[in-house]
């Protein structure tokens, strides 16, 4: 299985820094919105500021920190027109692919993706309908899916750049209620259409997958005032 690069194990000072406010970030306990303080951070990290720099500069890549003018270096902040813009492009890519994947995972890739599946229906939290919260990469369904597409350019965008923002709506306003058994059902029918080799029901029905946790999330934003 091809794996991306982000995620690998951390190799220098400064991947396994990244990798620790990346997940900060992700899990709000760095605070969407809120103002980068390199003294800050450094102290909390217990990293001199060369290596903090190079893992802000590697976070502003993958869309966690942005750069305003009169404003500095600040965490994104979580928006409806936000979401719409990343969720309208991860639609369409997602749904290329499902696509993909029908066509290039092998019988064992797939196999591997019902056992992920299984687990995950096998949390109490899943089976009850309260939550249905993936961890990331070879744990999240998502991830192995643009894996099996097998398209290095795909993978580059879905996994490296756009992977952690992602996943920083997905964490912080994640499914639970009846959404959390209906996710996992469209998991369900994307890996069924999958497994038959049907690209053309792959990509539709991750569409739709996409579309219908946007709108959940976009519904929690508009209740916050966001």
């Amino acid at each position: 299985m091809v794996q991306s690069p982000v995620l690998r194990s951390p190799v220098t000072a400064s991947d396994r820094l990244l990798l620790e406010i990346q997940r900060a970030i992700v899990e709000g306990d760095i605070p969407a919105g809120s103002k980068i303080s390199e003294p800050e951070l450094a102290r909390r990290f217990q990293v001199s500021r060369a290596p903090l720099r190079e893992a802000l500069a590697r976070l502003e890549r993958c869309h966690l920190i942005e750069r305003l003018p009169n404003v500095g270096a600040r965490v994104v902040t979580l928006s409806v027109a936000g979401l719409l813009s990343l969720y309208q492009l991860r639609e369409e890519l997602e749904g290329l692919a499902c696509r993909l994947a029908a066509a290039h995972m092998d019988d064992q890739e797939i196999d591997e993706l019902k056992q992920l599946l299984e687990k995950h229906l096998s949390t109490q939290r899943v089976r009850d309908g309260e939550s249905y919260y993936q961890e990331e990469g070879d744990l999240d369904f998502h991830y192995r899916v643009i894996l099996g597409s097998k398209n290095s350019y795909l993978i580059n965008i879905l996994c490296d750049e756009l992977y952690f923002l992602v996943r920083m709506y997905r964490v912080q306003l994640g499914m639970n209620g009846p959404r959390v058994s209906r996710a996992f059902d469209e998991h369900k029918a994307i890996l069924n259409a999958i497994a038959n080799r049907d690209g053309e029901l792959a990509d539709l029905l991750m569409r739709r997958h996409i579309s219908a946790s946007r709108h959940n999330i976009e519904l929690q934003l508009k209740q916050m005032g966001t």
